[in-house]
């Protein structure tokens, strides 16, 4: 009997799969760190004969290639993918045998790209699951929208026919194993929040399959939002063929190091907790903590090739990080240090004030403040702090100019991006306090209006 092993990358939204019978083995869209793959087939007592591409990836740097070098398995990706490297071309309808009883099967499901491919696994003649990739997600479909305005039209009723194939082609007790929809910005809409399901249950959940043509492409077109500034660099690295990464330790960096990298306009990132950060921290360092979706806001904030250093509580810290920047294509890093703050400067360390929304209401009955909202335009949209200024996360560098002055307050859906946001301002020059509270639970709950948007916020 088959088994199918999920490996989660939660950071990143993404799940891979390894299959195998006992003895022979198939992997699907591999991150780039493979040493997870190689060392799960290791534990499982299997050896690995192919490797499964559903696309093209926009959100991050495949291991596919490396996986197979590593393994000598056969590297299965659509024969119509224009790529540097020698691959087994795959199209509609081929299938790979892969042992006496399991096999794949190719199917056709253009949508999130022109060139997607579903891949149906067979125990004998019956259809066990469905590795759909960016096509069917748990209650929605991947986003059409990546390869550029001019073809999204084009693209979104391509998803929703295959969607439609899918359900139509396979039996409803059939897995549905997706690789982006757990927090992945490749998902259009929202997924159903799921860790499991079938062709039969996405019959009875999915838009895509309960909607018409012309509401799901209209209401999937609507609800577009904006994705990370790093995908545009993805898929030509995936077309290229990306090699297994370097992950030994960077340079270890000394106080004047660090403060030369800062004078010099490097990005010098500390990896703990906005807690830890708030507390004392180097000045003009930015707070990305490893405890939230670090690469995917590092990879959408970072001027592309920007020289970066990492600042961490421990080694381990640090090497956790860098494994999620080579899964984005960030492979090299000037350096890093770990410790405690003080070590990394001679400066006096920097603080900020940590606060909650009942602490800005009871702030509101003595003084105007200047509330700055970093959640993204759609969710300021759904309800937000009556006379908030909206300035997406992803948006603040370029909108520096608009920051409001005076006495600020930083927010955003949980505490994460908008410490995030208050490092960056303090490193161009602003005083913010970090609201580190729960927007949902706590802003209406605190006395604080709510209200529908001032103004059409057009920056998304």
């Amino acid at each position: 009997m088959a088994t199918i092993i999920t490996i989660e990358t939660p950071t990143l939204g993404d799940r891979s799969y390894l299959v195998h019978d006992g003895s022979r083995a198939f992997v699907v869209d591999p991150q780039r760190d493979i040493d997870r793959v190689t060392g799960l087939a290791e534990a499982e007592g299997v050896h690995i004969t192919d490797v499964f591409e559903t696309h093209i990836h926009n959100d991050y740097v495949t291991g596919g290639l490396a996986l197979a070098e590593r393994t000598g398995a056969r590297y299965h990706v659509n024969a119509d993918d224009e790529v540097a490297y020698q691959r087994n071309p795959i199209r509609d309808g081929d299938t790979v045998r892969v042992s006496e009883n399991l096999s794949v099967r190719a199917i056709a499901t253009p949508g999130h790209t022109f060139t997607h491919l579903a891949f149906a696994v067979h125990e004998g003649d019956q259809a066990i699951g469905v590795f759909t990739g960016g096509s069917l997600l748990f209650g929605a479909t991947g986003r059409p929208d990546l390869l550029g305005e001019d073809n999204t039209d084009t693209l979104v009723r391509h998803q929703y026919s295959s969607a439609q194939r899918l359900a139509a082609d396979l039996p409803e007790d059939a897995k549905v194993l997706p690789t982006h929809g757990f927090g992945s910005f490749c998902a259009a809409g929202g997924t159903s929040g799921g860790d499991a399901s079938t062709i039969g249950e996405e019959k009875r959940i999915n838009p895509a399959l309960n909607l018409s043509e012309e509401q799901w492409v209209a209401d999937t077109l609507a609800g577009l939002d904006a994705f990370p500034a790093y995908y545009a660099h993805m898929g030509p690295a995936n077309q290229a063929g990306p090699a297994a990464p370097d992950l030994a330790p960077p340079a270890p960096a000394d106080r004047a190091t660090i403060a030369q990298h800062i004078a010099d306009g490097d990005w010098v990132v500390d990896l703990r907790s906005r807690t830890a950060f708030a507390d004392g921290h180097v000045r003009g360092t930015l707070n990305i903590g490893l405890d939230g979706q670090f690469s995917t806001y590092l990879g959408w904030l970072i001027p592309w090739g920007t020289p970066l250093t990492l600042l961490g509580d421990t080694p381990d810290q640090v090497a956790e990080a860098q494994r999620e920047l080579v899964r984005i294509g960030i492979d090299e890093l000037e350096g890093s240090a770990t410790g405690e703050p003080s070590a990394w400067t001679h400066e006096e360390l920097e603080e900020f004030r940590r606060a909650t929304f009942a602490d800005l209401k009871s702030v509101q009955h003595h003084r105007a403040v200047e509330i700055l909202d970093v959640r993204r335009t759609p969710e300021f949209n759904d309800g937000h702090i009556e006379g908030a200024s909206n300035i997406p996360l992803h948006q603040i560098l370029a909108r520096m100019a608009e920051v409001p002055h005076g006495d600020l307050w930083v927010h955003c859906a949980s505490g994460y991006r908008a410490s995030i946001a208050v490092s960056v301002l303090a490193a161009n020059g602003h005083t913010a306090v970090l609201i580190d509270d729960n927007f949902d639970e706590h802003a209406s709950e605190s006395g604080l209006v709510i209200t529908e948007p001032r103004f059409a916020q057009q920056h998304d």
